[in-house]
Formats: C-alpha cells, structure tokens, sequence
C-alpha cells in the first residue's frame, strides 16, 4: 500500500514545458496525467509536440523546454560537444523495439542476406536518427555499411507509399507500421534490429532534461520523476496484459497516441526499462558510430551522457518493478 499510494498532493503548482516526438511510448506520459500523478506532484505539464528531437537539443538547453522526450540522435552529441547542458535522465524504448527492415515484396525473393541490399534504396526517417544507426548495425553484421547502401529520408507513413510505388527498395519502420505493411502486401520482414544490435540490449529513445534547470530545482525533477515512473510501472503491467490493460488503452486512445484499438490488440508495444535506467553499452555504440560515420567528433564521458541519480531515487520510492501477469511471456518491460 505504501509503495501504490499516490504521493501528498502539492498546494501550489509549478508548470514545465515537455517537447514529445508522439509514439506509443508517449503513452506513459499520458498516463501521468490523465491519471493526476503529474497533479499530485505539484506539476502542471504543457506538451509541445516535436516531429523530431534532433533538431530540438537548442530548445532544452535555452530552457524553452524542460524535459524532451525521443530518439537518441546524432543532435544530442553535438549538443554535448558544444557543452549545451543537456543530459539523458530516463530509459523511454529499449529492447524489444518491434521495428523491423521491410524489403518490398516485390524483389523479397532476390534478397536473402543484408549483403544483398548493396546498391539499394533504404528509407530512414533521419540522416542522424537512430532509424539509421539500426539499418548500420544490420548491413554490418554482413560486412557491409551504410555507404554501400542509398538512404532516402522519410516519415514512417511515407515509407509505405514509398514502398508501394517502388521508390524505395527497404525501410526501416516503427510499430504499428513495421506490422501493418507486412500485413497489407506491400513489404515482407527481412530484419529484426534487435537481433543484429550488438552490444545488446538496445536503447533507443530517452528522456533528457536541462542540466542547469535541473541543478536548480533538483527537488521538483525528482517529483517530475517519480509521478511519470508510477505512469511507466502502469505502462508495464498494460503491455503485459495486466488488470489495467483495458484503461492503459483507453487512455491511449483518448490522447490520440494510437486511436484503432484493434492496432493495440494486435501489434507489439515498445519494450522499455520499467526502472529507468538505460543500456549504456549500446549509447556508447552509438556514439562510437556517429563519430565513425562523421557525424559527431569527440566521445564524450559516460558521466557527461547519462545521470540516473532521478530513476534510481523513484525507484528507491516506489520499489522495484513487480510484474502482476507472471504468465506473461512477453520480453521486455522487465
């Protein structure tokens, strides 16, 4: 009971501006406020929607928004490398991800193994996303690159007409539509990302917060993170089929993050870290990548890239994750 009970209810409250790229994984924030565990911490929280957080690192380090929620990008480095105060507080998708590299039906049968795709169009929904390092780390496990292959930008929804009409010849694609499109005839699943990452598993997508407003206000970030780890344990038990299944996607609907219920039914959830924490080895790959790639140009320390003192604390409060569903075979969310 002390471990569920929701934290006493702060008389005055304090707004922060949070900048999303709008996912599933979204959901745990929604979560948070639907559910008043924002209100209960004393925060009152403003959603600014971002189509990408590469471009958004100058944002969060003018203090325009608190905290961002996306994808790792090759924009989050260079921030460090111009000592923007930025840093990785929060896992947000980790390992199962469900994306998956499609390759068009219609030459499925020529392609048998990553070496394969020499010479051909690949759509990533960034130069510098991690889309692009995931499509890397499966053309490597062939001895292969990304130089050997045309990227094409696209969004996920565009990638399917690409697809249709044969401008492209793979994408690498996010659930639902990684699921979708096999489903509809147009792409077949050639490769799991998960299986070709290594070190595993992967990380992909975070939380970041200011360091210089978070330096000022540290006990308010720690009260903005135990209200939205409560929300990710919920977000757990959901993709485990959990009591709260039903009502984890009622809110997802109702906050338009996915509004078809039979797409929640049927297609895999990101996988995430239910304590917060993210793999190290794998961000630390991606860095190593990015410089490789000469997209970034220094390492920076692992100290500089993540600070876990705001998970470790909501965990030390809440306790460890504890799956309700021990008949779940699900990975992830563990």
């Amino acid at each position: 009971a002390l471990v569920l009970a929701a934290p006493a209810a702060h008389a005055q409250q304090v707004t922060l501006k949070v900048g999303i790229a709008k996912a599933l994984a979204t959901a745990a924030t929604m979560i948070a406020i639907e559910k008043g565990y924002f209100r209960d911490a004393g925060i009152k929280l403003e959603v600014e929607e971002l189509d990408t957080t590469a471009n958004v690192m100058a944002l969060l380090a003018q203090g325009q928004l608190q905290v961002v929620e996306g994808g790792i990008s090759v924009g989050y480095f260079n921030g460090l490398e111009r000592g923007l105060p930025i840093t990785i507080v929060a896992d947000r998708v980790s390992t199962p991800l469900g994306h998956r590299l499609l390759v068009r039906k219609d030459i499925a049968d020529t392609i048998k193994r990553p070496r394969d795709l020499k010479g051909k169009v690949i759509a990533s929904n960034g130069p510098g996303a991690v889309t692009t390092y995931e499509v890397a780390k499966i053309l490597e496990s062939d001895g292969i690159g990304v130089k050997d292959v045309d990227i094409k930008i696209l969004n996920f929804v565009n990638m399917g007409v690409g697809l249709t009409n044969k401008a492209i010849d793979a994408a690498l694609v996010i659930q639902p539509w990684a699921s979708q499109y096999v489903d509809q005839g147009i792409a077949v699943a050639f490769a799991d990302p998960d299986e070709h990452a290594d070190p595993k598993p992967l990380t992909i997508a975070v939380n970041l917060v200011n360091t210089d407003w978070a330096g000022k206000n540290r006990e308010l970030v720690q009260r903005y993170f135990l209200a939205y780890q409560r929300a990710v344990y919920d977000y757990c038990q959901a993709y485990h089929g959990g009591r709260n299944r039903a009502e984890v996607m009622d809110i997802i609907i109702r906050t338009g993050l996915e509004t078809r219920r039979d797409v929640l039914d049927r297609y895999p959830w990101p996988g995430r870290n239910p304590n917060g924490r993210i793999h190290t080895a794998s961000l630390l790959d991606m860095q190593k990548y990015y410089i490789r790639e000469g997209l970034a140009q220094k390492e920076t320390p692992l100290d500089k890239l993540v600070d876990n003192q705001f998970v470790d604390l909501a965990t030390q409060k809440l306790g460890p994750f504890v799956l309700e569903n021990k008949d779940s075979k699900l990975a992830g969310c563990r």
